[in-house]
């Protein structure tokens, strides 16, 4: 089905057609053009998106959505953002009466949440969901994953982040969520927003775009549901929770899996589901909790979702799992390396704690955490200590409040960045070790895992 005529792009945009196309797909990034897509030429700080023009039609691109006249199909338009933000707009206005719209944000986990919610919607309407790929969650990834959803999905899910207050409120408006999810409220970007009270309120924004029978989905587990669902109450029609206690869904049992990961029987609304959660670890009991909820709520296939589950694969950067090389021998590999802050560094160090062989953390600085940086990198220290953690990696300036507080309990060394870590990894792993890679996207500590994954077994 086409995504887009040029005719559509026009009418939703006020922009004038030149040179008439059609396209099935949409893109901003010129490394990402795929034949038959539209390429929407952004102004941007360092580049501008029209120098690109030419190299995303060489590559296949059907059309370009731009300010000024290109050679090529086209449609012209005022200011491509605002252009932007207005297909994006049409996109959400043409969806189906039926079209079940979900909104994701928190300050853990949100991404690995959307992906496994995806699958489950995915599965239960046989390839009729769609989501934000990536962690397209901002000003323009929102209004791109809009733009590049399909006229006749059953299901679409969107990630919404933010740094500063305002941010998710304009996002949850454009998206018009029937279902908003807050996974979980921790200390990210505290930096910026001042309080963690100040950070619930910020999350607590998605429900502002609640549309229809809004329904806002909430985290039990935290000291400020209270908060959330006095905000909600004023945009939602139903309020659901998940987490423990009394919780609307909620572990009545949970034990380790056969197979690995978690075998889990819940309480929902409906009644009661048993299922296998892949992946390993609390926090993701906790976000097949809230994936569960948002599929009820949606109206889909619990039992389906379960399943989807139970097949669920790390994400790159996100717990992805590798078997790799080392010596004469083999080592796991777990890939944290995209994001980080204190709640989700304690989560994974807890999950490491349950795997075999000997425990390694290599772990970088938690960012944007303002004057509290200092003592939440040492607060670390107990949770890399209860992990059972033999050896550690710390790298950036910002980690050394926390190699202070490890060293001369545990073999710790600290190092200022991504490549000092590299070498020191062939002195430090050995075979048979459980090794945890995790830290802020902007420390680049992917690239040590992309060193040590391509020696993959």
């Amino acid at each position: 089905m086409t995504l887009w005529t040029a005719a559509e792009i026009a009418q939703a945009t006020g922009g004038t057609v030149h040179g008439d196309f059609v396209v099935d797909g949409a893109t901003f990034d010129s490394r990402e053009v795929e034949p038959g897509d539209l390429f929407i030429a952004m102004p941007g700080t360092a580049h501008d998106g029209h120098d690109f023009v030419a190299g995303a039609f060489e590559k296949g691109a059907h059309g370009a959505l731009v300010s000024k006249t290109v050679d090529g199909p086209h449609v012209l338009v005022v200011d491509v953002t605002t252009a932007l933000d207005a297909l994006a707009s049409a996109a959400r206005d043409r969806l189906s009466d039926d079209a079940v719209v979900i909104g994701v944000t928190g300050s853990v986990g949100k991404t690995s949440t959307k992906e496994a919610l995806y699958a489950a919607l995915d599965r239960s309407s046989r390839g009729k969901a769609h989501r934000s790929v990536k962690s397209y969650n901002n000003h323009t990834g929102v209004p791109l994953s809009l733009v590049r959803c399909p006229r006749d999905v059953k299901f679409a899910v969107f990630e919404m982040g933010m740094n500063h207050s305002g941010e998710i409120a304009a996002l949850t408006r454009l998206a018009r969520p029937h279902i908003a999810l807050i996974t979980a409220i921790a200390p990210a970007h505290i930096e910026n927003l001042g309080s963690m009270e100040a950070i619930a309120d910020a999350k607590a924004e998605i429900f502002e775009g609640l549309v229809g029978d809004g329904v806002a989905i909430i985290p039990e587990d935290t000291p400020y549901s209270d908060q959330l669902i006095k905000k909600a109450k004023r945009h939602a029609r139903t309020i659901m929770t998940f987490g423990s206690g009394e919780a609307d869904v909620a572990p009545l049992n949970q034990a380790p899996a056969s197979g690995g990961g978690t075998l889990i029987t819940a309480r929902l609304r409906g009644g009661r589901l048993t299922y296998t959660m892949r992946q390993p670890g609390d926090h993701w009991v906790t976000n097949s909790l809230a994936v569960l909820a948002a599929v009820e709520a949606a109206g889909g296939d619990v039992a389906v979702a379960g399943l989807a589950l139970a097949e669920l694969g790390g994400l790159k950067g996100r717990g992805a799992r590798h078997r790799i090389k080392v010596g004469e021998g083999e080592a796991l590999l777990i890939d944290e390396s995209y994001n980080a802050n204190s709640a989700s560094m304690a989560a994974t160090l807890k999950s490491l704690a349950s795997e075999q062989g000997r425990k390694v953390a290599i772990l970088g600085t938690m960012k944007e955490l303002g004057e509290q940086s200092a003592r939440l990198h040492a607060e670390l220290a107990a949770h890399v200590i209860a992990a059972g953690v033999e050896k550690a990696i710390l790298v950036g300036a910002e980690t050394a409040p926390l190699f202070a507080a490890l060293d001369g309990q545990i073999t710790v060394h600290h190092v200022e960045n991504t490549d000092a870590a590299i070498g020191l990894t062939e002195t430090v792993i050995r075979p048979g070790d459980a090794i945890l890679v995790k830290a802020s996207n902007s420390m680049g500590l992917g690239k040590l895992v992309d060193k040590l994954a391509g020696g993959s077994a």
